[in-house]
């Protein structure tokens, strides 16, 4: 399967995550057929601009922000979270129980 087809899955999904929800790369993974929670995060890295995918709610499985390549998390993500409501502990992560978003079951898989 070409990547941009798999790229295109992986964002359509994203694109569902409401506003004040996150969900992990392992998530998404398991909702679309051919992906693994490291191709979802190369997705995330090759995110087109202008596209509207909220690439900033894709957060790995511990609650937290993923390293980028420099070795630290990207700041405008947590800006991002925070403007649309989503918490951070005093250690920096995110309670999935309440922020972590499930699509509805009855929805089609991509």
């Amino acid at each position: 399967m070409p990547k941009s087809n798999l790229y295109a899955r992986i964002y359509a999904v994203v694109k569902e995550i409401p506003q004040g929800r996150v969900a992990t790369y392992g998530r998404i993974a398991r909702m679309v057929e051919g992906a693994t929670p490291r191709i979802v995060g190369y997705a995330m890295a090759a995110t087109p601009d202008g596209e509207g995918i909220p690439w900033h709610r894709v957060i790995n499985a511990r609650g937290e922000i993923s390293p980028r390549a420099n070795g630290a998390p990207d700041p405008r993500q947590r800006e991002r979270l925070l403007a649309e409501g989503v918490a951070f502990n005093a250690r920096g992560k995110i309670d999935l129980a309440h922020y972590g978003w499930e699509r509805n079951p009855f929805d089609e898989s991509f």
